[in-house]
């Protein structure tokens, strides 16, 4: 199996996992990426048999209204059933790295109000350490040389990620270089930052389980505490 095959199966097995939690009212949150674009287009075969979704990105708001998937507002939402999104790196304790494609804050937001989150990554995105991948950091545009200060001080190599504006009209830093050995607590640290919006650490809220493409099929994760 390809990486790409690895992502369409995964895609589909994440479909196939919520398909019998949707009812005609059930809201769903989606994120960004290209695996979560294979999951939008899986989930458009099934459209008919829930109520919507809450998109993290504009991008995935597009792609959803183009299969003819209602988008809500999530502040229209009490609470989503689950939240399907991919991920940049994974442990064996369902903690992540997201932001490659910088929509991290609008992930964690939507992350935060589902009850169930699935991971859906292929075997490439599983570590023993997180960090390899760049940690991005979503910055408030005048803090960018102060958080930037700041991140070095806590051993990472910041890199401003040039042209790139989020959706919420921030920059972003990629964090370099970082030994991540206590994920939740460097999340917090790093959050605490004046002018940080949030970072792409994913730990105080994990992924509930994780669905992994191998070359054998997909294989379904759980935390290993």
């Amino acid at each position: 199996m390809t990486q790409d095959e690895m992502k369409q199966a995964v895609a589909r097995a994440a479909v196939e996992r919520i398909r019998p939690k949707l009812e005609n009212d059930t809201i769903i949150g989606v994120g960004t990426g290209s695996t979560a674009n294979l999951f939008i287009d899986a989930l458009a075969e099934v459209k008919n048999d829930f109520g919507g979704a809450v998109a993290s990105s504009e991008a995935t708001a597009e792609r959803l209204k183009s299969h003819g998937i209602e988008v809500f507002d999530l502040n229209s939402v009490d609470q989503l059933a689950v939240y399907v999104d991919g991920a940049d790196e994974f442990d064996r304790h369902l903690h992540l790295i997201k932001g490659g494609g910088g929509a991290l804050t609008r992930e964690k937001i939507v992350a935060a109000v589902a009850r169930e989150f699935v991971c859906i990554v292929d075997s490439t995105k599983k570590v023993d350490l997180l960090g390899e991948f760049p940690l991005p950091v979503e910055v408030i545009p005048m803090a960018r040389s102060y958080v930037a200060r700041e991140l070095v001080k806590l051993g990472g190599q910041p890199v401003y990620r040039e042209g790139v504006v989020t959706d919420n009209g921030n920059v972003i830093l990629d964090v370099h270089d970082m030994e991540i050995l206590d994920p939740k607590g460097l999340e917090q640290q790093i959050n605490n930052i004046v002018g940080v919006v949030t970072n792409g650490l994913f730990a105080l809220r994990a992924a509930n389980v994780v669905l992994m493409g191998t070359e054998s099929g997909v294989e379904t994760l759980h935390d290993t505490h």
